[in-house]
């Protein structure tokens, strides 16, 4: 099973990094669409019992990463085409309202590790880095918001996409657009211009939309 070890005795809940370690590992694409979770196995990844593998379980499945299957169990969840269109179009609603707020409360320190983040995410060449980048970029960009609620509104609905954004690059060379527009939506938040950041962050949005649907797996959903 490719999960990160973790040492449960020095965490204050076995359940919570139960749960960070599947979350991280569905996202990221190192546990498959289909795959399943078995309780005894991942506990004794950890050395815990059950009891904190079944809660975790539980969580992931109310975030939508994981559902139940009969004779299977729990396994990682996939999207279809629709779902994901949705997802997508979710985010394109609440983005540019939650960057909207954050361009005017962004102090320097934040601009600069923007900008850092930026860097990092157009000089990869390691697609396994490339969702992780991309997230930090945005969240980085988000995290000067007062809007709470929508932030982990996006955050969730980012959760359900990650791995299929990192397909979408690997299989469209996407890497070169990503990039183009990234640099634009800072250089808006740098600017101070929240309204044009929002536009960008919208027109980011529904463009990663239409190509992830153009190269969609065939077997999402299935």
């Amino acid at each position: 099973m490719k999960l990160d070890p973790v040492d449960i005795s020095k965490s204050a809940s076995a359940s919570a990094a139960v749960f960070d370690a599947l979350r991280k590992a569905i996202i990221e694409g190192r546990l498959a669409e289909g795959e399943p979770l078995r309780q005894d196995e991942i506990a004794r990844h950890f050395r815990t019992s059950r009891l904190p593998v079944r809660e975790a379980i539980n969580r992931l499945e109310e975030h939508g990463l994981v559902r139940t299957q009969r004779f299977k169990g729990a396994v990682v969840a996939g999207l279809s085409a629709d779902e994901a269109a949705e997802i997508f179009d979710f985010r394109a609603l609440l983005e540019p309202e939650i960057i909207r707020d954050a361009v005017p409360r962004m102090p320097p320190e934040l601009l600069a590790r923007a900008r850092a983040d930026f860097a990092a995410f157009d000089a990869s060449k390691n697609p396994m880095e490339w969702g992780v980048l991309n997230r930090a970029f945005h969240d980085g960009l988000y995290s000067a918001s007062r809007l709470t609620f929508f932030r982990e509104a996006a955050s969730g609905a980012m959760d359900r996409i990650d791995r299929y954004i990192r397909a979408q690059l690997v299989m469209s060379n996407g890497m070169e657009r990503a990039g183009r527009e990234h640099l634009a939506i800072l250089e808006a938040c740098e600017a101070g211009d929240a309204r044009l950041a929002s536009d960008l962050t919208r027109a980011h949005i529904l463009e990663a939309k239409a190509s992830l649907l153009a190269h969609f797996p065939a077997q999402a959903g299935t």
